[in-house]
């Protein structure tokens, strides 16, 4: 398949769960964009237009570590754990999960499962 086709797919689906999916303060969006090499994860109530809290591989916190973070499966699980921690410590335990187009399987779902174990009610 053409890279082309597949970036047009993937932001079809994109638009089209973003149309669904929508922040409030008492239950913010859970948006995670998985890049080639980095992971992001915010924390967004769409009604006030603002980022309740954030997550990434580049932040600090996470860069300080000893051993780095990539997009994988490791990465994502230590991600997700990190997110749920940085949203409960904001007073945030319900949100709706938004998966920026990406299918949910492999890291997507390795991602929420390790939000959820950690408290996070989907």
């Amino acid at each position: 398949m053409k890279v082309e086709v597949k970036h047009r797919l993937e932001k079809l689906r994109h638009w089209r769960v973003r149309h669904k999916v929508c922040g409030t303060s008492e239950r913010p969006r859970m948006s995670v964009r998985f890049t080639d090499r980095n992971i992001h994860v915010q924390f967004i109530d769409d009604t006030a237009g603002r980022t309740v809290a954030a997550v990434s591989t580049v932040s600090k916190a996470v860069r300080s570590e000893k051993k780095p973070l990539f997009a994988n499966v490791a990465g994502a699980a230590a991600i997700g754990k990190m997110a749920a921690e940085a949203a409960k410590s904001k007073g945030v335990s319900k949100v709706v999960f938004d998966r920026c187009g990406a299918k949910y399987h492999g890291k997507v779902k390795v991602l929420a499962d390790a939000a959820r174990e950690a408290g996070l009610v989907f």
